[in-house]
């Protein structure tokens, strides 16, 4: 995944840490941002995922912020494995939750 890449030559995560995949990291390295050794990390209207599989996490937390956190679960629900699908949206929700700010009934999502 170049999304991080692609992100730091626009010079858009100029101080904000970044996730990628391992390939790419050197290169996001080397354009001078710090990679962190999660999956998912957002900043303001930014957010880059570590990995193909961690695309989840993106998806999740755009929809979670156009849609609602109920929205979220339910795509990522309606998309994982038979007999996983429990783990699969918890995992998804526990990763985007940090980045979401608070809701408009004014209780942290």
């Amino acid at each position: 995944m170049l999304g991080a890449l692609v992100l730091a030559k626009l010079g858009l995560l100029d101080n904000v840490p970044a996730c990628t995949d391992l390939t790419t990291k050197p290169w996001v390295v080397e354009a001078g941002v710090q990679v962190l050794d999660q999956p998912f990390y957002a900043d303001g209207n930014l957010a880059t995922a570590g990995g193909c599989l961690s695309a989840q996490y993106l998806a999740a937390w755009m929809i979670a912020r156009l849609a609602g956190i109920d929205a979220a679960a339910s795509a990522i629900h309606y998309v994982a494995p038979v007999g996983e699908k429990d783990e699969y949206v918890a995992r998804a929700l526990d990763n985007i939750r940090p980045y979401l700010g608070v809701t408009v009934g004014g209780s942290s999502v």
